[in-house]
């Protein structure tokens, strides 16, 4: 409950105080402030007692499993503000309202990452996302950012009607008349065409707010035309949490008919595989080509959700945890390039050697090299799959796409190492010391998280 009631307060008092808060320097100082206060809240839940408490008939239930993630999407907003708080300044005159709206999008992460009810999962989904649509066309001098938001809102709103239909047909078609999962956990309740029907729209929907294929054609668009700092917190927290929210729904809700959903499951997750990996070989705008890449990654984490076992949920902490901060650090980088294409990345290995090792590192955790976060990430979920009978097939397909993802990941190392810049040294943005440090820090947790994963994943059977 810390989480949910330090995010909506924080965000609701910047949003009121940005007419106080004229300088746009205090704005960052007093947002990277709350999110130290929100983290530190949460951890004290993990370890210790909650600060709030309230009666909320059993809406929300707060677990170790959702803690530690909401753990993970905080801290990554939090380096998020620390690398790119001056780029949120820039984005207009309302700085204070754009970090609120940020806020109130986490307080939608905690809510669904603990929710208890199908009511409560669709307010945690839609509080999450609603600010996005905000964020993404927040810079109003970017037509592209416009029709981004534009797009994002209208097939949104689609979907999210979907999820409310699905969730209507599953409170009608049980004979509890009850929205708790627990309650509607299929095996207590008889399985029915109403049932299935609200089940199939729910996988569609929530596969939607994964930008899992096939419902992932508002996803190029829409990260191709948000600011860079709105597409690093869209792809490393807001999609992560949507991710928990659907891991969860599908583990509890409907475990015991895994049977009748799993090939829809299987077929959505190596359509997003291959559609993503192979799409993004041929894209030159490098903000698009991480767009597929987030789509391929969403059906290597639907990977965890088939296999249902202990080391496919370590192995869903630890890709999670990894590739979060590597679509951080590679979004900070691309933030101070003098363009978004391969060519902005030419000769970096020249101009800046710190800044291009760092990157290196970020796209070899992304790619599943060993000795990174993300190379244990992707072992974790395949031998989850392992585990399991006749996923043979299915592990040599995430195989082959782990090796395509190698072909658009190394093309901006060969860029960064074996082209001479494209641009003039003074076209290059500055990059601060202190920009710098932080991203040998997400380097360095990377390196250290694929040597000991159980820094991270032994928090889930705290």
């Amino acid at each position: 409950m810390n989480a949910i009631i330090i995010s909506g307060v924080w965000g609701v008092a910047m949003m009121l105080g940005g007419v106080l808060f004229r300088r746009s320097h205090t704005t960052v100082f007093i947002a990277i402030a709350g999110m130290i206060l929100l983290l530190a809240g949460n951890l004290m839940e993990f370890f210790s007692t909650p600060l709030f408490s309230f009666d909320g008939f059993e809406m929300l239930k707060v677990s170790s499993f959702g803690l530690h993630f909401n753990t993970i999407a905080f801290f990554g907003t939090l380096l998020i503000f620390l690398l790119n708080g001056k780029d949120i300044e820039t984005l207009g005159n309302h700085s204070a309202e754009y970090f609120s709206l940020i806020f109130f999008s986490l307080c939608g992460v905690s809510v669904a990452t603990s929710y208890n009810t199908l009511l409560t999962l669709f307010l945690g989904i839609e509080l999450m996302v609603v600010p996005l649509y905000f964020l993404v066309g927040s810079d109003n001098r970017n037509l592209k950012g416009i029709e981004a938001s534009l797009k994002m809102f209208l097939t949104g709103a689609f979907f999210s009607a979907i999820i409310l239909m699905g969730i209507a047909l599953i409170y009608g078609g049980n004979s509890l008349g009850s929205m708790y999962i627990t309650f509607i956990s299929l095996g207590k309740v008889d399985v029915n065409p109403m049932i299935m029907t609200g089940m199939v729209l729910l996988l569609a929907g929530m596969a939607f707010k994964v930008s899992a294929a096939p419902f992932h054609f508002w996803a190029p668009d829409v990260y191709d035309g948000t600011p860079t700092v709105v597409s690093s917190f869209l792809s490393a927290v807001v999609q992560v949490g949507a991710f928990i929210a659907f891991y969860k729904l599908f583990s509890t809700t409907f475990g015991q008919i895994k049977p009748q959903w799993q090939t829809l499951l299987v077929t959505v997750a190596v359509l997003s595989m291959v559609i993503g990996n192979v799409t993004a070989i041929f894209q030159q705008s490098i903000k698009r080509m991480l767009a597929y890449a987030v789509i391929a990654q969403s059906g290597f984490l639907l990977l965890g959700l088939i296999s249902f076992s202990d080391v496919g949920r370590e192995g869903v902490v630890l890709f999670i945890g990894s590739y979060a901060l590597g679509m951080i650090g590679m979004f900070a980088v691309i933030s101070r390039l003098p363009d978004y294409t391969i060519d902005g990345f030419s000769g970096l290995g020249k101009l800046n050697p710190g800044v291009a090792l760092f990157t290196s590192i970020f796209l070899l955790s992304l790619t599943g090299i060993p000795l990174t976060a993300g190379f244990l990430g992707k072992l974790y979920l395949l031998l989850g799959l392992a585990a399991g009978q006749g996923w043979g097939w299915l592990i040599i397909i995430a195989s082959i796409s782990m090796a395509v993802s190698a072909v658009y990941y190394f093309r901006i190392i060969r860029a960064m190492y074996f082209r001479e810049p494209v641009h003039p040294v003074e076209g290059v943005p500055e990059m601060r010391v202190s920009f710098r440090w932080l991203l040998g820090i997400i380097a360095a947790i990377l390196i250290l998280l694929g040597l000991v994963p159980d820094i991270l994943t032994s928090w889930i059977y705290y």
